[in-house]
């Protein structure tokens, strides 16, 4: 039997998001602005929500193609909080459009979000070793400084909890629990 991190339960579609996406080092910036978008989407809900609208989000948010959501007027806002697809908050769907506002800044001034992101971890995979869901915190110092300046940037739903979740989601710490069957992959792809 293979043993996995006790958060992703049975649901085949969490179990396949802890197989293959949790945790693994991502340096895509449109994946990455996707991540932190659908971190922040869950705001006050469980993440399996999102991830069951994620397919949705991907098609009304153009792919998270950040240039074309920041040209979203708010006619197209409207229309957004209409689609049972989403999570229909009118915050969290503006906050998507002023963050893409903010990413191409970002990545005008750093060459890349991937680069502006991963500083916060000095570039590298930070490798936990936590035996057990207890022993994880819900935030760090780095995910604290994350939060913090994101949000003098101007993104919104980047609490220091939202930047921590989406630290482990894009590799940027290895919070698999030792007794994983992910642990030691993702430390190897952190080294690659």
């Amino acid at each position: 039997m293979t043993t996995r991190c006790a958060w992703c339960g049975t649901d085949p579609l969490y179990v396949g998001y802890h197989d293959l996406e949790w945790g693994v080092p991502l340096h895509d910036d449109r994946g990455l602005f996707e991540l932190l978008t659908l971190e922040g989407a869950q705001a006050g809900l469980s993440w399996i929500t999102v991830l069951r609208k994620r397919a949705r989000y991907r098609q009304v948010f153009a792919g998270f193609e950040a240039a074309k959501i920041a040209r979203f007027r708010p006619a197209k806002i409207e229309k957004l909080l209409l689609d049972p697809g989403i999570i229909r908050n009118r915050a969290k769907v503006e906050g998507t459009v002023s963050g893409a506002r903010t990413y191409l800044e970002i990545v005008k001034e750093f060459g890349s979000f991937d680069r502006y992101l991963w500083q916060f971890t000095g570039g590298r995979t930070i490798q936990n070793q936590w035996r057990s869901l207890k022993e994880i915190p819900p935030e760090t110092a780095e995910s604290r400084a994350m939060s913090k300046a994101l949000k003098e940037r101007g993104f919104k739903f980047v609490g220091p909890t939202i930047c921590y979740a989406f630290m482990q989601a894009a590799g940027m710490v290895n919070d698999h629990t030792l007794d994983c069957f992910r642990y030691s992959e993702v430390s190897h792809l952190a080294m690659i």
